[in-house]
Parts: structure tokens; C-alpha cells; sequence
């Protein structure tokens, strides 16, 4: 066995023109600088290696030159297939120039691709991407006009629509970790992340290719206990000691911090509270989504504020947060650190996490928003003259539950302030994010319709719904005019019935008490029993049933209230701005079903919104239950009435 540590230098100067390099990093964390510097600089000196092709997930960099974006030389690159663009736009700027070949494909994919290109698999099937721009039928995933390979194929498999992603051969992957024996063996003690470096480091082994790993120490043979091993040396050619070390950062903006690496545990009820501005009130408002025991991940920007709601909520030990990047669990890091967590339940490979969320792992995420259309589609990968890359968000948004997009209603130059918890615009942005169609489809309207996928937009000022017929605009901050606050600062007209008003305790800079409406802890409140007349009245004005567990609660409470009263009873149910999400109204005909069956006599049903009548009555009709649900208070009670009147004259016919 040889010494395999070596300076950057020498190891970069095994890499060839042409080869296909991959790169680990996301974001502004856990990023190879010293060996992306060293590459750099052999190529500003000596025009090589030349004509490289780069694959890599998430972006890594700063933006402003670092980490990938190092590799925006002319000349230097001749393909990319990416996820992200945006943290390398040099990089981006000659992809759309024409000047380089481009594929921006899912970063799960990518992830995953690493796999099958260590199992020598040719590559990958999945429904990920479909109906989005990486769909063969709206461009393959292909950036510009010069990329002509086809390497996304819509195929059928048994009746079934999937897409199959060709795997690229890796001849070379530049890696990181903590630390290294002389033969190469790698731990990752205090890096916040591990990503996907076992993958990479054996798609390049497979391909007879070169593995170079950038640490921040080299121990003792012997040392690294076997299971604290994450790459082992028989995979590794190269060893590279940072230098300086602060090319070894945690992350740009962090050098170290043992809280993300798991090393110790913080407090984290001191946590600083987010002042009340629009970022606030978006991040409030979609905290009213979060599902009680259930599995979320949140995007970065508007979504990650959540996270700091929830925490100043004291909610999070009921919710377990995860990131794409590999961390479950604790409180999740915003800025520089985005990806990873502080006091994290655990941390596992990035192709791992990808597996877990497209197998459907995820309750509920919430994800940002560049442009939306009537249709319901989203964009985020490229607008505006920019080349983003959509990251995750495709395998994220597609295969989550439910799904809540966020973010201000316009962009560029907004001010809003908040007086006596009314909302008032006081500069509105110059670019419109709800435009007629968006450039490019991250997510489909359409194919979360199919699918049955619950979907809101939340911003500072309302909120939509996804609904068959389009955009529902469902509710709006006190304080806002609809026409001309809403309507007059979109390119098409939302469908609107009767809105309601966003919670009020969002607009007031005092705890929300959150905890009760996640709980259900006043839904008892709701139902109120008529003993002479024996009727239950159910008021469900403005309740949301987003998740099963609502459900759960919701039967619980009927049951308690209909065994106090002793008998079969006469329930009047107000469904009047009522919100039931898209995938469970046939759990709630269930529910309604058995309190049927067990425990009422009759029932009366009511709501002005008339996609939630055709809503319900599809529902109860496939479970041969009444169907019919009046069109307001009064003709339901008046039904009500005429139903307990015939039941008299019945009565007194058989007396008779």
C-alpha cells in the first residue's frame, strides 16, 4: 500500500483534456476549494486541462467566482450537466451565449445518476421531470441551441409514462472529507454534510477513472475507527491537504461549526425571532400547513423562514425538517449554511434523501416561486434573462404530499408595512410574478391536477389554490384591496368566489399559539348539540383539512358529541369556506360515512363554494351516501325542518 497524499498541484496534473469531471459541494458548503483553485490555475497557465465535461448536483459556489464558478475560463469546459447554474454564472453566461453545451437536469437525478454509474448501469428510470422542461416533449432538459444529445427519453413501461436519464461515465471526481490516512481511507467527522462523495469516488473507480479527495488532515494509519470510514482507500488515488485551511471552510460564510457537524448540541430557545416584514408574514402564513408528525423540507429564501416560525412557535420537536442535502431533524440552517442543521436527528447521502422523497417520504414542502401562471405551473429554473437551474425543486415539488409555494407577490423593490395588524403596500415591486404563462415549467399545474396533489400559493398579501379549473384566490390580508392590490398586478384573472380573510393573528407581532390549530386543540369548540331538538350543529367555517390526522381528530370529536347525547342525531354541517385538501376528500367521505352509519339520524350539509359542493358530493356519491349539499344556511335548515316535518306526519300516518 502507497502514501497516496500528494500536493493539488500533482493531482490536478493527472486530469486530461476532455475528461468528464465531477465535483461535490451545495451550495456554499462542504466544497473541494483547494483542488477547484489548483484546476483553475493549471488551466490560466497552460490552457489545460481543456474541453472538460463538468456534472455536479446542487450549485456550489458563492456566485461571485468560487467553488465551480472557478470554471468559467473560455475554453475550459465544453459540456455541463447540472442542477444548479445560478452559483456559477460564468458558467451560465456561456451556456446561454451558445459557447458550451448544457443539460439542466434534477438534482435527485443526478444524485442517483452517480449510482447507476457505479453499477455500470447504462441509467436511470423515473417519473421525475415529467410534464416539466426536462420532459422530452417541452426540451429534454437541454439549456440552449447548441445541445443537441439526447440524454432524457420518454419510454412506456407496462401502460405507464417514464423517463429514462442516460448516465455519463465519470472519469474523474474531486472530493472532500475531514480527514485521511496515508492509504486514503476518509472520515468526515466535521463536515456538515456528506453528500454524495461514495457515490462519486465509485462511479470514477468503475470507469477506471481518478478519485482525488480533499481533506483537512492526514492521521495515523489505523486510526479512523472502520465504521467512521466513509470512503475507503481502495476507492481514493489521490489525498490533498488544504492549504491553506481556509480553503478547508465549513462553508463560505463559516469556518467551523461543531453544531452542524453534529459534534455537540446547542440551545436553541434563545434562537434570535424574525422581525414582522413580508418574509414573516409568508413564512407565518405557511406555517398553518405544517403537518404534526410529518416530514418536511423547506426551499431556501421565503421557505426558510418556517423554520424559525417554527421554532418561535415551539412546534419543531412535532415536526421533523429535512433537507435534499442529507440532514433529518433539528433546527435547519438558512444563509451560508443552507443545507444542513443544527442538533440534526441525522445526516445521510444525498442520494439517499433523493430516494426517500421521490419513493414519497415527504408530507409536506414548502418552496419558493419566481413566476406563476393560471394554470398553476411554477417556475424557478430560468426567467428573467437568468439561467437558475432547478436544483432540487422538481424532484422535491412533484412527489411531496402537499405542496406550498412561497414568496412575495411581486418582486423587485417591495415595501410593505404593518399598522394595527393591517397590511398596507407602501412600494410596490417593479416585476410581476403571476404572469399569463411562465417561461419555463419547473412544476405542472396540470400533473399535480392528475395527480390529485394538494397545492397553495402563500404570499404577503394572499393566497391561491390549485384547483381543476385553475387558480382559486381562497384568502386575503386585512387591509388589502382585492382589485386593486391583487388583480390589477396580475396577468390574468384568478378565479374568485368568496375569499377569506388571512388569520389576523399573522399580522400581529405576538406569539400565534400555533401549536393549538396544528393540534386541533379547540376544534370541540366547533360543535355545539341541540338537545330539543336533538340537532348537532357542526360549524366548519374557515377550518382546513389538510392532512389525515385532521380527519382523525375531526371524527373524534363528532363521536364524543354524539355519545353525550345518546342517541342518533340530526347534524348540520357548515362547510362554508371549509379548505379540504385534494388527496383526502374520499378519507373524509369515509369519515362521514361511519358517523352515517353509527352515530347520525340525518344530515344536513351547506357551502357557497361550488367546487367544494362538487367536491363532496363525488365523494359521498362513490360511498352511496346522500350526495346533495345546499348552496347556503338556510336552505339547509329548511331541509332540515321538511325532513323532521315528514317524519312527524309518518309518525302520526301509523298511529292513525
Amino acid at each position: 500500500m502507497k502514501n497516496k497524499v500528494i500536493t493539488a498541484d500533482e493531482a490536478i496534473a493527472l486530469i486530461r483534456d476532455n475528461d468528464v469531471i465531477t465535483t461535490t459541494g451545495f451550495v456554499q458548503s462542504c466544497i473541494p476549494e483547494a483542488l477547484h483553485a489548483a484546476l483553475e490555475k493549471r488551466f490560466v497557465e497552460t490552457a489545460h486541462p481543456r474541453d472538460m465535461t463538468l456534472i455536479m448536483c446542487a450549485g456550489a459556489g458563492d456566485s461571485k467566482g468560487l467553488g465551480t464558478g472557478r470554471f468559467h475560463h473560455e475554453g475550459m469546459l465544453k459540456r455541463v450537466i447540472a442542477a444548479n447554474f445560478g452559483r456559477m454564472p460564468g458558467v451560465a453566461k456561456a451556456a446561454q451565449e451558445n459557447r458550451i453545451c448544457g443539460y439542466n437536469l434534477p438534482q435527485g437525478i443526478i444524485a442517483q445518476l452517480y449510482r447507476a454509474c457505479a453499477g455500470g448501469q447504462p441509467g436511470l428510470f423515473s417519473k421525475v421531470g415529467l410534464h416539466t422542461y426536462v420532459d422530452p416533449r417541452l426540451g429534454g432538459g437541454k439549456v440552449n441551441d447548441v445541445t443537441k444529445e439526447d440524454i432524457v427519453k420518454l419510454l412506456e413501461v407496462e401502460g405507464e409514462e417514464w423517463l429514462f436519464y442516460k448516465a455519463t461515465r465519470i472519469d474523474v471526481a474531486l472530493i472532500r472529507g475531514t480527514s485521511a490516512d496515508p492509504f486514503g481511507n476518509i472520515s468526515m467527522e466535521k463536515e456538515a454534510l456528506t453528500l454524495d462523495v461514495m457515490a462519486q469516488a465509485m462511479a470514477a473507480h468503475a470507469n477506471k477513472g481518478l478519485v482525488i479527495a480533499q481533506v483537512e488532515r492526514v492521521v495515523e494509519d489505523g486510526s479512523i475507527s472502520p465504521k467512521s470510514v466513509k470512503i475507503p482507500g481502495i476507492l481514493v488515488d489521490c489525498v490533498v491537504v488544504a492549504d491553506p485551511p481556509e480553503m478547508h471552510r465549513m462553508n463560505y460564510g463559516v469556518i467551523y461549526n461543531p453544531a452542524l457537524s453534529g459534534e455537540i448540541r446547542i440551545p436553541v430557545e434563545g434562537m434570535p425571532r424574525m422581525p414582522l416584514d413580508e418574509r414573516k408574514i409568508i413564512a407565518r402564513r405557511a406555517a398553518f400547513e405544517l403537518p404534526p408528525n410529518g416530514v418536511i423540507n423547506l426551499g431556501v429564501g421565503a421557505p426558510d423562514g418556517i423554520a424559525s416560525v417554527a421554532n418561535e412557535e415551539k412546534v419543531t420537536p412535532h415536526i421533523t425538517m429535512t433537507t435534499e442535502a442529507g440532514a433529518v431533524g433539528g433546527v435547519l440552517a438558512g444563509g451560508s449554511s443552507f443545507g444542513s442543521s443544527a442538533n440534526a436527528h441525522s445526516v445521510i447521502d444525498q442520494n439517499q434523501m433523493f430516494d426517500f422523497y421521490d419513493g414519497g417520504g415527504l408530507d409536506m414542502t414548502c418552496l419558493g416561486m419566481a413566476e406563476c401562471d393560471e394554470a398553476g405551473n411554477v417556475n424557478t429554473s430560468r426567467f428573467a434573462g437568468r439561467l437558475n437551474g432547478c436544483g432540487g425543486f422538481i424532484n422535491i415539488s412533484q412527489n411531496s404530499r402537499a405542496v406550498v409555494f412561497a414568496g412575495t407577490f411581486t418582486a423587485g423593490g417591495l415595501k410593505i408595512t404593518i399598522e394595527s395588524g393591517r397590511l398596507r403596500i407602501l412600494k410596490e415591486g417593479t416585476t410581476r410574478k403571476f404572469v399569463k404563462a411562465v417561461e419555463q415549467i419547473t412544476f405542472s399545474g396540470t400533473y399535480a391536477q392528475m395527480k390529485h396533489q394538494p397545492v397553495i400559493y402563500v404570499t404577503e398579501r394572499c393566497v391561491f389554490e390549485l384547483t381543476p379549473e385553475g387558480l382559486e384566490l381562497t384568502e386575503v390580508a386585512p387591509g388589502i384591496d382585492i382589485n386593486e392590490e391583487i388583480l390589477a398586478h396580475m396577468d390574468f384573472k384568478p378565479i374568485v368566489n368568496k375569499p377569506m380573510p388571512m388569520d389576523p393573528r399573522i399580522f400581529i407581532d405576538e406569539p400565534m399559539n400555533l401549536a393549538d390549530d396544528l393540534f386541533n386543540v379547540k376544534l370541540a369548540e366547533r360543535v355545539t348539540y341541540d338537545g330539543n331538538r336533538n340537532i348537532l350543529f357542526i360549524n366548519l367555517e374557515g377550518w382546513n383539512v389538510r392532512k389525515r390526522s385532521d380527519i382523525d381528530d375531526l371524527k373524534r370529536v363528532l363521536v364524543n358529541a354524539c355519545n353525550k347525547a345518546g342517541r342518533l342525531v340530526h347534524s348540520i354541517v357548515n362547510h362554508d369556506g371549509c379548505r379540504i385538501a385534494e388527496d383526502l376528500y374520499d378519507d373524509y367521505a369515509a369519515m362521514v360515512e361511519y358517523m352515517s352509519k353509527n352515530h347520525y339520524a340525518s344530515t344536513s350539509r351547506y357551502t357557497t363554494s361550488a367546487f367544494m359542493r362538487i367536491k363532496m358530493q363525488e365523494a359521498l356519491s362513490k360511498r352511496g351516501l346522500a350526495p346533495h349539499i345546499f348552496s347556503g344556511r338556510e336552505q339547509a335548515h329548511a331541509a332540515r325542518e321538511a325532513a323532521a316535518l315528514r317524519k312527524r306526519l309518518q309518525q302520526i300516518e301509523r298511529l292513525d
